[in-house]
């Protein structure tokens, strides 16, 4: 185990295995995550249902790859498009009751990786279209020791140098 966060959940490990061939080995690969660097910092979004600050993604839909999984999810989160993302590995998981499974039960999901020039952050304000879930932005460094992050996704910056 690598961190855990205050509802149990467990981050086990993260895979290194080909991004074309994760579906193959590993099951279910149901959300993707990205790591998000605005030059040299983290960019966070403050969850409005979990109360916590994280890093982007979401679960998959029917039919999607890893890849299509991230770019609609940080298309609707944060407005990017035409963004190069990059493959990180399959994240490993033993995951608490909760809202998507009422059992506790092991997961894995993508990771990825982006780092963008700071003139994103207008794109980012003007086109992100899921403000609902993800309230609001900050920087790693603005608030790391102040607010509330969640451990396992401060853990996840550690992937995207």
């Amino acid at each position: 185990m690598i961190v855990v966060d205050s509802k149990g959940n467990e981050f086990l490990n993260i895979i290194n295995v080909d991004e074309e061939n994760a579906d193959n080995q590993y099951e279910p690969i149901n959300h993707c995550l990205a790591v998000v660097k605005i030059e040299n910092d983290y960019l966070m979004g403050w969850n409005k249902w979990r109360q916590d600050w994280e890093i982007f993604g979401g679960c998959r839909e029917d039919n999607e790859t890893l890849k299509e999984c991230i770019i609609r999810e940080c298309q609707e989160e944060l407005g990017l498009s035409d963004v190069e993302y990059e493959y990180l590995g399959v994240m490993y998981f033993k995951m608490a009751p909760g809202y998507f499974n009422p059992e506790w039960h092991y997961e894995y999901g993508g990771l990825y990786g982006v780092t963008l020039p700071k003139e994103y952050l207008e794109i980012i304000e003007k086109y992100r279209t899921d403000k609902e879930e993800v309230e609001k932005l900050a920087f790693y460094s603005d608030i790391k020791g102040k607010e509330k992050i969640a451990p396992i996704d401060e853990m996840l910056l550690e992937y995207w140098k």
